[in-house]
């Protein structure tokens, strides 16, 4: 009876907390906007607290959301930026008489005999439930990712959230049309709810990466998972922040990892890992030196028709050569519409920011002397005051995770110091580049893992 007691009590504050990020969200929202009308800049560092005090301590989709909204290009000021970058969750885990019972209704009531060992207390959090270590009848040590309760309605509800903050920016600042965006971040975090799917991302990256070593993609057990629940093997590694100050070697072999984690399923697969974060991350060691990267999430991921890497090739080309036709060509092979000549220009200081690294063949920095966090930020303040002038542009949905990934890249090369001759590391990716080979290693791979080809 305590413990169906407790159960009740744990809904009822959860949506309590809903209800209150609502109210709050909204309050924070009516500052902005009343600042903004009476000629205020808003760009108050009260009210940035405001608002992370707002989303601060919830678990759950709210917190990618939040991150979704400091990456977009002057949606919100830099000090609401920083604020919703600080975030971090802060909600209590399950405790082990809820895990049990979650655990019982995805795997039946005889579910801890199908486990060599489970560890009931949680040793992660992730956005949407809280990773438990156990190991499989054999030994094989393991990471199950339990989803929490009742995700589908704060999803909802968090979405709900986030359309409101987009519907409010397009009447104060309609340079740049949210609606693409917006519905491209909903479909991405609806996904995420699904593990049965993201146990199928993480097959298709072990079929994508087959070969190289730099890159470690833990091993499905589909007999321990549920739509709600995914068993993957342990990957042992340490944090990447914990090599800022490694040999200089050393960082540029993770760096080269990162690279080719990233850049190669897109450039074979049409496929990329939309979520920067570095908690997506670790090292692996052997022999006592670190080697490689674990790629640990597979949640956000976001697969391409072949014909959007196509564009990638394209403008990377078309910016080489100066070609401007085959610039234009690659925006409107991405969706975007309506293009003028001053239009293009303004694409195109993103652009030559995004592709510099790649076009510039010498060892370099990502970034000469710009911190991971105000990676992107100056070249975005450049577009969007552009765009007041020459706009609006509506931002295709395609490109909306692609251009947060490369900026959550690039902000792992600065972290990493890392100096590496990008050019080259991209020449390679594209050598045999082509859209009919594309399509058929695409087709390959995503029927090995179950999955549907893009429309």
């Amino acid at each position: 009876m305590a413990d169906r007691d407790n159960e009740a009590n744990r809904f009822s504050a959860r949506a309590a907390r809903y209800a209150r990020v609502g109210a709050n969200m909204g309050g924070v929202a009516a500052r902005m906007a009343g600042a903004r009308l009476m000629g205020v800049s808003g760009r108050d560092s009260s009210n940035a607290a405001a608002l992370a005090q707002a989303l601060g301590g919830l678990k759950g989709p709210i917190m990618k959301v939040a991150q979704l909204l400091a990456t977009i290009p002057d949606l919100i000021p830099p000090e609401y930026a920083a604020e919703l970058q600080k975030l971090q969750s802060e909600a209590p885990p399950m405790g082990a008489a809820f895990v049990k019972r979650r655990m019982q209704a995805e795997l039946g009531p005889n579910w801890q005999s199908r486990f060599g060992s489970f560890d009931l207390a949680p040793a992660a959090a992730a956005s949407l439930g809280q990773v438990h270590r156990a190991a499989t009848k054999e030994g094989e040590p393991l990471a199950c990712k339990l989803q929490y309760p009742d995700m589908q309605s704060a999803v909802e509800a968090d979405l709900g959230q986030l359309e409101f903050v987009f519907a409010l920016h397009r009447r104060m600042d309609p340079v740049i049309d949210t609606r693409e965006i917006s519905k491209e971040i909903g479909e991405r975090v609806r996904e995420e709810l699904d593990y049965e799917r993201e146990a199928k991302h993480a097959a298709l990256y072990a079929r994508t990466l087959e070969g190289i070593d730099e890159v470690r993609v833990p091993k499905v057990h589909p007999e321990l998972s549920t739509r709600r629940l995914l068993s993957l093997s342990w990957l042992e590694g340490e944090k990447i922040l914990q090599f800022t100050e490694s040999p200089v070697e050393i960082r540029n072999r993770l760096a080269v990892a990162m690279f080719k984690a990233w850049w190669h399923p897109f450039s074979h697969a049409a496929v990329i890992h939309g979520d920067p974060h570095l908690g997506n991350y670790t090292v692996f060691s052997e022999n006592g030196e670190a080697r490689g990267i674990n790629l640990l999430d597979y949640g956000c991921i976001r697969i391409f028709h072949p014909r959007f890497v196509g564009g990638v090739v394209d403008l990377y080309r078309g910016l080489q050569t100066g070609d401007r036709a085959r610039i234009v060509h690659a925006y409107e092979t991405w969706g975007f519409k309506n293009l003028s000549n001053e239009l293009i220009d303004i694409l195109n200081i993103w652009a030559s920011f995004i592709y510099g690294p790649l076009l510039d063949d010498r060892v370099r920095t990502v970034a000469d002397g710009v911190k991971p966090g105000e990676y992107g930020r100056r070249q975005a303040f450049e577009v969007h005051k552009a765009l007041k002038e020459k706009g609006p542009v509506t931002v295709p949905r395609e490109f909306v995770f692609m251009d947060r990934a490369a900026v959550g890249l690039g902000a792992v090369f600065l972290h990493l110091k890392a100096e590496l001759n990008y050019h080259r590391l991209f020449e390679d990716e594209i050598a045999r580049f082509s859209l009919e080979n594309l399509a058929q290693r695409q087709a390959e791979v995503l029927s090995a893992a179950g999955l549907p080809r893009p429309l």
